[in-house]
């Protein structure tokens, strides 16, 4: 597989926090690459309501491990994923680090060689110290 290789990206997610329920859809373009073992697929996540850009990326260890990284201006947010484990994180903010944790009931990866394609579904739940946060479905799909 090529360096950077150009990806069509959709994602769906839902968010639940406090009982309310929020679904977001978009397409983006995006860039699928492989570094040592790992492969990444980034893509510039832009906010219709203001002119904040963030720099989503995904990486895809071989270890099972699936790694979330945003960037927007001042804010950072780096959340790991493994089936049914429970990961510590940090929320960067211009405030100072906050510490997060994931928590995730499910987690698939499948990627798809002729033609270049694949699919990341993960259910996650997200906790600052003990509180939840939120209860998260997060569905993304490439292709090439």
């Amino acid at each position: 597989m090529a360096k950077g290789t150009p990806v069509l990206v959709y994602v769906q997610t839902q968010r639940n926090q406090n009982g309310e329920i929020s679904n977001y859809a978009k397409k983006f373009q995006g860039q699928l690459f492989q570094m040592g073992p790992s492969l990444y697929l980034r893509y510039l996540e832009e906010n219709e309501k203001s002119a904040d850009e963030a720099t989503v990326t995904f990486k895809i260890s071989e270890n099972g491990i699936v790694q979330l990284i945003r960037r927007q201006a001042d804010m950072q947010s780096k959340l790991y994923f493994g089936d049914k484990q429970r990961i510590a994180a940090l929320y960067r903010t211009t405030a100072g680090d906050i510490p997060i944790e994931t928590i995730t009931p499910k987690l698939s990866v499948e990627i798809r060689e002729n033609p270049l394609s694949g699919v990341i579904k993960i259910d996650y739940a997200l906790y600052n110290n003990e509180e939840l946060l939120g209860n998260y479905k997060l569905r993304l799909q490439f292709t090439a």
